[in-house]
């Protein structure tokens, strides 16, 4: 499956180089159609179908469908808002060559599914009235909706309903993935999301710099030890802790960089914490520090480095990160080593460098990065502009987590799970990549990786979890990875 993220604008640019190559555009039309049919009859026993068609090429790919539902035996009825245009959609209505009823409200009567090919990713306006009573009947009787490209009503670049659209079932989409199968609202509207080839050439796809986050994307450059290893050749990572009565988030993000590989991990801390975070430690190491200084001196060997969770929202902790900002150590900057430069984000920047991550939840992003959020039409677009402002890997946390780069590159999670949703799981993540960073992985693919790896434990678990329960999940998702990589070739 291919991995790339395509706007609207550059799928269609697709289709169109799709026609230079000489592949006839009612071709894909054709075989988009017959991919929405398909993945129709593996889901379902057949059943009364009705089809909304528009006028356009959504329109078409209905018409298609219809037809291929009918050969195959199922009852099929289409009613459509509008007659087709010329062109593809003509040929489709064409080929479907049965009755199109008119599309009023009453039309969904006696369906089982309903097929939503009113309107593809293009649409730029609300739904008409009628399209949306359509959709909104179809939605009432709880009846499956199968949405073609995307459900109609939903921007495809911003994943954003522009009015209204309707919650899909299944969405049915080609060729490329657009931003709205992935970012929220759009990627729970879409329901479960079938990906299919219909015969446009890679060499046909403009080049994108946005990716869906899977292993394939990064699994080659994973850090796996050589059996000559040592502890040291994999990497030396550093843990800042709070003060005695904040010390949990420290040990949660330190125990995930050591179960990610990282060959020696140590926390620092302030003198009043040493007893407490003694006693809850075995394989990671400890160490008090005396001021910043001290903290600098400590860690100037460290591959990477972990401050924010927990560590405070007052001078020590801006003074902390910039002594380790000195050490030449990448850094991992979260929770309260980003809220203290709220009111001072230049200061934050002026410390970064390419290998820095920032791991903001939309309130620290907020905070950084005050109004990006707003002015951006998405997340992906929000996140590539503050990479570039900071200078640094951006991970912006969140059920759609976005990784950028500051060279603009940019990644969407797709696995997230609502089983992180609870107090900590940031933490443990932030320690992940800290501790892919320690072992030679580049940051922007550690943070990819671990928040993949992140997610895919949080789903293990399930129901119950507490963020106390991820590290112990992280070998299980290695394991599979490792067996991927050096078994399954």
């Amino acid at each position: 499956m291919s991995l790339e993220i395509l706007t609207v604008a550059e799928a269609a640019e697709a289709d169109r180089a799709a026609g230079v190559t000489g592949i006839p555009s009612f071709a894909l039309m054709r075989a988009a159609g017959t991919a929405v049919a398909e993945a129709v009859i593996a889901r379902w026993s057949p059943r009364p179908v009705l089809v909304l068609c528009g006028p356009g090429l959504n329109g078409g790919d209905g018409y298609v469908a219809a037809h291929h539902l009918r050969e195959a035996g199922w009852p099929v009825r289409v009613a459509a808002i509008a007659d087709p245009k010329p062109g593809d959609a003509e040929r489709a209505h064409k080929l479907w060559a049965g009755p199109v009823e008119p599309a009023f409200p009453s039309a969904i009567d006696g369906a089982e599914l309903v097929i939503d090919a009113l309107f593809g990713a293009g649409i730029s306006r609300p739904l008409d009235p009628v399209a949306a009573d359509l959709l909104r009947t179809a939605e009432a009787g709880e009846r499956p909706i199968v949405a073609v490209d995307l459900p109609s009503g939903l921007s495809g670049d911003t994943g954003k309903p522009l009015d209204y659209a309707p919650q899909a079932a299944l969405t049915v989409t080609f060729h490329r993935k657009k931003p709205a199968h992935l970012l929220q609202p759009g990627r729970s509207l879409c329901g479960e999301v079938v990906l299919s080839d219909i015969g446009i050439p890679d060499a046909a796809t403009p080049e994108t710099h946005v990716w869906e986050n899977q292993p394939d994307l990064w699994l080659d450059r994973f850090p796996w030890p050589g059996f000559d290893a040592h502890k040291h050749d994999r990497g030396r990572l550093g843990v800042v802790s709070g003060h005695q009565a904040s010390t949990g988030a420290a040990r949660l993000a330190a125990r995930a960089g050591l179960r990610a590989g990282a060959g020696l991990v140590r926390i620092h801390c302030p003198p009043d914490a040493v007893g407490v975070i003694a006693a809850h430690l075995e394989a990671v190491m400890l160490q008090a520090f005396d001021g910043s200084s001290d903290l600098e001196h400590q860690v100037e060997a460290y591959d990477a480095v972990v401050i924010g969770p927990a560590a405070g929202v007052d001078e020590r902790t801006a003074a902390n990160l910039h002594a380790l900002a000195r050490t030449g150590a990448a850094l991992v900057i979260d929770a309260d080593a980003l809220t203290v430069f709220q009111s001072r984000p230049e200061d934050l920047f002026a410390l970064l460098d390419r290998d820095d991550v920032l791991t903001p939840h939309t309130g620290e992003f907020e905070r950084v990065f005050p109004g990006l959020l707003g002015s951006a039409p998405e997340r992906i677009t929000a996140a590539r502009q503050a990479a570039a402002r900071a200078g640094a890997v951006v991970l912006l946390k969140g059920p759609d987590t976005v990784i950028a780069a500051p060279d603009g590159r940019a990644v969407v999670n797709a696995n997230g799970s609502p089983w992180l949703a609870t107090a900590g799981s940031g933490d443990v993540l932030a320690g992940v990549v800290a501790g892919l960073i320690a072992q030679g992985m580049d940051s922007f693919e550690a943070a990819c990786a671990g928040v993949w790896v992140h997610a895919e434990a949080g789903q293990a678990f399930g129901p119950g979890l507490i963020a106390e329960d991820l590290p112990d999940l992280l070998p299980g998702v290695l394991s599979e990875l490792y067996f991927r990589r050096h078994v399954v070739r």
